[in-house]
């Protein structure tokens, strides 16, 4: 008898927990969780992990899953149907290429951020790199591949120099995306490598700065973000992408945290 009670307890107790799977609470009351699909440049990984802490904790009816890497990548997965609420690049191109396919819900793109391209080296490496003009005297430079946008950044700054074909020439580690060439520079495994100034700055004791980009060698890098048609989406998993991406680009806190990592906000 104690048997049967005991098995009748635990049967009771499994039932239960599996009805609370993919629920929240708040308030003592269980909330029904939507997911929201946002793909984000991998030099906004650290700082977006803060605002979807921040935001869940605010709204526990959302559970926001993000996916970080190279804007080219993340373009072309999204042309390939994989399931995208909103796009957060680390360059137009990528997202005017996608809102000329159709993909991107239309007036919905807001250029949000502005970032610097910087030349890094191990903190304390030596190195005989004073700027981007003699990068070239480095034994190996980690660079992005020709469709990160900070490898393009790069390439139009050589290019602008007038010493593409040099660089080209020389032992490149050519990195996925950002954080593969700042970890690549970080571990010694280069001399110098080019990064965004807030990938330096999220390892002050890995990196230093050699050089900032100028205006007159290559444009800032400029960040929008914008909804992405998603055909999989329930009419309020279409509603809570479109408050997080309002969210994101217009609520105080969220730009305070943005910019307190180092970017910069966008103005015309």
């Amino acid at each position: 008898m104690m048997k049967q009670k005991l098995m009748c307890m635990l049967l009771v107790l499994v039932l239960g927990i599996g009805l609370l799977v993919g629920c929240g609470s708040s308030g003592g009351k269980t909330v029904e969780k939507t997911d929201i699909y946002v793909f984000i440049a991998a030099s906004l990984k650290n700082v977006m992990e803060e605002i979807k802490t921040n935001y869940e904790k605010d709204h526990p009816e959302v559970n926001i899953i993000y996916n970080a890497d190279s804007s080219g990548t993340l373009q072309t997965q999204i042309e390939e149907g994989a399931q995208c609420d909103i796009f957060f690049s680390a360059a137009q191109k990528q997202m005017n290429a996608l809102s000329e396919g159709g993909y991107v819900v239309e007036d919905s793109v807001t250029n949000l951020l502005e970032n610097k391209i910087v030349l890094i080296k191990p903190a304390g490496g030596e190195t005989a790199v004073t700027g981007f003009d003699n990068v070239t005297l480095a034994s190996s430079l980690a660079l992005a591949g020709e469709d990160v946008p900070v490898g393009q950044y790069a390439r139009t700054l050589f290019e602008n120099i007038g010493i593409l074909d040099q660089v080209m020439a020389m032992e490149i580690n050519e990195g996925a995306n950002v954080t593969a060439v700042l970890t690549a520079v970080a571990e010694g495994s280069n001399e110098v490598g080019i990064v965004y100034a807030t990938d330096a700055a999220s390892m002050p004791d890995k990196v230093e700065i050699i050089a900032e980009a100028t205006a007159d060698q290559v444009a800032q890098a400029i960040y929008p973000i914008g909804l992405i048609r998603d055909i999989e989406a329930s009419e309020t998993q279409a509603k809570a992408a479109e408050a997080f991406k309002t969210y994101v680009a217009t609520d105080a806190e969220a730009l305070d945290i943005l910019t307190a990592a180092g970017f910069k906000q966008y103005t015309e």
